[in-house]
């Protein structure tokens, strides 16, 4: 259970703090690689709609690193209370799976 694959959904304020999120975490090894992209945003915050630009970014990494992937992030991220969470995929090829935890594994 510890090595299955996560997937991990953050929104960042924009391209950059993406970028930057990722590449910490990937030095790190607490993720095996990401992706961003762009996307509208509508959410109530502090009693009021608002709209916004934002950026997805998908982590993959293993449920034995996803609290030290949430850690890490917090830390860096520019929100007051960031969107983190994950998603246990219902089936992962297993050689992808098996690359995701090597690349994990060795922080």
């Amino acid at each position: 259970m510890a090595d299955e694959v996560m997937l991990g959904l953050i929104t960042c304020a924009d391209a950059a703090e993406a970028e930057r999120i990722a590449a910490a975490l990937l030095q790190a090894r607490l993720i095996a690689c990401a992706q961003w992209s762009g996307h509208q945003s509508m959410y109530r915050w502090q009693g009021r709609v608002e709209t916004a630009t934002e950026v997805r970014l998908v982590v993959k990494t293993t449920a034995a690193r996803w609290q030290d992937v949430v850690a890490a992030t917090r830390a860096m991220h520019s929100y007051e209370l960031p969107a983190i969470m994950a998603l246990a995929p219902v089936a992962v090829l297993a050689e992808f799976a098996a690359w995701v935890s090597e690349e994990v594994a060795g922080a």
